[in-house]
């Protein structure tokens, strides 16, 4: 058994190649000790988003609070809320992010292949993509 004590972890910035706005990430399990599993918890402001991107082995997202937004390339932008999950296929290109004028934050957790590649990242989600986005009820 490990604990770690929630006063050793360090809320990072989301890298600018990743993310478009303002993002903080908190990890919650790191790939140690025969385990694969990645998972952090993720605060987007409004308006931030993931750049396109995807995983060899798949992803889960779990909306904890605040309102966003996924879409995964050729479909639909999707509006998701607290208690929402959202599975994306492995290799499946998709981004995520918070809507316009709300902030949300959620569980996101992968499967970390050996060679500790969790995702491949592609190109920022345009303006113009994200402005497609359905209005938001809430």
């Amino acid at each position: 058994m490990q604990i770690t004590r929630n006063s050793s972890q360090k809320t990072a910035t989301g890298p600018s190649e990743w993310f478009t706005g303002t993002v903080y990430v908190d990890p919650v399990a790191t790939p140690s000790n025969g385990s694969r599993v990645g998972a952090s918890m993720v605060h987007f402001t409004p308006g931030a988003r993931t750049a396109w991107h995807a995983h060899p082995h798949g992803q889960t997202i779990y909306v904890t609070e605040g309102i966003g937004l996924v879409q995964r390339r050729g479909g639909p932008i999707e509006v998701i809320s607290p208690g929402d999950r959202v599975f994306f296929e492995p290799e499946e290109w998709h981004w995520h992010g918070a809507a316009p004028t709300r902030f949300m934050t959620h569980l996101a957790m992968h499967e970390v292949p050996e060679n500790g590649n969790a995702a491949t990242w592609g190109p920022h989600v345009t303006d113009e993509e994200y402005g497609k986005a359905p209005p938001i009820d809430a």
